[in-house]
């Protein structure tokens, strides 16, 4: 029982990027699986793209918080693809558009994460 209590211990500290990629990751995953399923899976896919778009307002909401220390430049990127996921779902929820942008843009915020990116 010693060997259990301890081990937990042991277990990494999660960083905010370890956060933000597993919410993401997530996510991604709901779309993909959702998207996978076909006109039946729209419901699903319906609320993993609200779950998606919440991601992102939060994240808007820390671009623009006066604490965050990310470069200016990272900055207003996120702000474009903020709005970019905002209009592209929007779309895909009027069956419009297809949601392989959104995921191929959480991919690449994974691998910057995973990167060591600021």
């Amino acid at each position: 029982h010693a060997k259990q209590a301890y081990s937990a211990a042991k277990a990494p500290t999660r960083t905010v990027k370890n956060l933000e990629y597993d919410a993401i990751a997530r996510i991604t995953h709901k779309l993909v699986a959702a998207a996978g399923k076909g006109p039946e899976g729209f419901n699903t896919l319906a609320a993993a793209l609200t779950d998606n778009r919440r991601l992102w307002t939060i994240f808007m909401a820390d671009v623009a918080s006066p604490s965050n220390k990310l470069p200016q430049d990272l900055k207003e990127h996120l702000v474009y693809l903020t709005e970019f996921t905002r209009q592209h779902t929007s779309k895909v929820l009027a069956r419009q558009a297809d949601v392989k942008p959104l995921v191929d843009i959480n991919t690449a915020i994974m691998r910057g994460l995973r990167s060591g990116a600021p």
